[in-house]
């Protein structure tokens, strides 16, 4: 067991540091091709952001581990909504832009709408998200895209990646060591958790809902909680908006076409709150005047803490 707890650690770690070496070079080769740093923050950083999640329910997916596939998706989510976003608004009111508010969060709680009904369609095999919703998400991420680009347009360029004086060696270096980091790393967590979840007798689904949930969400804890200590607002909600759209649309539209995935029907509980805190999140900013104060941030925290003592107390 502790030798599992420790590859588990060191999967974590991979899956975090490959994540910032792809993006590292990534974004080092799209500023030598005079790319803008917001196109590279809107595209690069967040998929580097997300590349953990991706990388685990690929593995899972292809091993058959459904489970950790849905927990890990859905469990990510709650944990960026409720606990990071929290942990942001605490360290200082978060201010968002009407764009943000009426669009970006909505469209977040339609991904959560799209992705219930499909996963729960008794049509063929029972609850599954089969290859076709697979490709159906990827459509809905394609228009997300579409939209980013046209947002793109609209607002004036902003530098916010500083510029990196590397060899092409050292960037495809980083990028390449990043690679390998993240699929190894996403190897060793599901093999290590699979294995903790048998030896001590609790289901996947809670050590994905969980353990790796909050382990893939680290790189958006950091970028979050950072822009909230630079006061950078838009940064802090639009990371966590943005990576939970990517999560639903991509994520899970790429492990499903891996794989059709049986869905158990008791994640629904987790996909309400999810939906439930999204609502939340709207009306928290709309009533308080498009900002998340420290009160409703507690809030947001404190109904997360509940919600995982819920889960290590009931959930088998």
């Amino acid at each position: 067991m502790f030798f599992n707890i420790i590859l588990l650690a060191i999967g974590l770690l991979l899956l975090i540091k490959g994540a910032d070496w792809l993006v590292t070079g990534a974004s080092t080769i799209a500023r030598k091709k005079q790319v803008s740093d917001l196109a590279i923050g809107l595209t690069i950083v967040a998929f580097g952001t997300s590349a953990p999640e991706l990388v685990v329910n690929i593995s899972a997916s292809m091993d058959n581990h459904q489970d950790i596939v849905f927990g890990n998706v859905i469990g990510s989510n709650n944990f960026n909504l409720f606990f990071i976003l929290g942990i942001a608004g605490l360290i200082t009111p978060l201010a968002v832009q009407s764009s943000t508010l009426l669009k970006e969060i909505p469209i977040s709680l339609v991904a959560g709408i799209i992705f219930l009904f499909l996963a729960n369609n008794f049509a063929f095999q029972g609850p599954t998200l089969s290859r076709i919703d697979g490709l159906i998400l990827l459509v809905f991420f394609l228009i997300f895209l579409g939209y980013v680009y046209t947002q793109l347009r609209k607002e004036p360029v902003v530098d916010q990646v500083k510029e990196i004086n590397l060899s092409i060696w050292k960037i495809w270096g980083l990028i390449i060591i990043g690679l390998i980091s993240l699929i190894a790393g996403g190897k060793m967590v599901v093999t290590s958790a699979v294995f903790m979840a048998t030896s001590i007798g609790v289901s996947e689904k809670l050590i994905g809902l969980t353990i790796i949930a909050a382990g893939t969400s680290l790189p958006e804890l950091a970028t979050s909680v950072v822009a909230a200590l630079k006061k950078n607002s838009d940064i802090a909600i639009g990371n966590i908006i943005g990576s939970n759209i990517f999560n639903i649309f991509f994520i899970l539209g790429i492990s499903a076409i891996v794989r059709p995935i049986p869905y158990d029907i008791a994640f629904n509980r987790d996909i309400y709150l999810l939906l439930g805190g999204t609502v939340l999140l709207f009306l928290l900013l709309y009533f308080g005047k498009k900002k998340l104060v420290r009160p409703a941030a507690g809030l947001m925290v404190v109904t997360f803490i509940a919600y995982t003592l819920y889960l290590i107390t009931f959930e088998k």
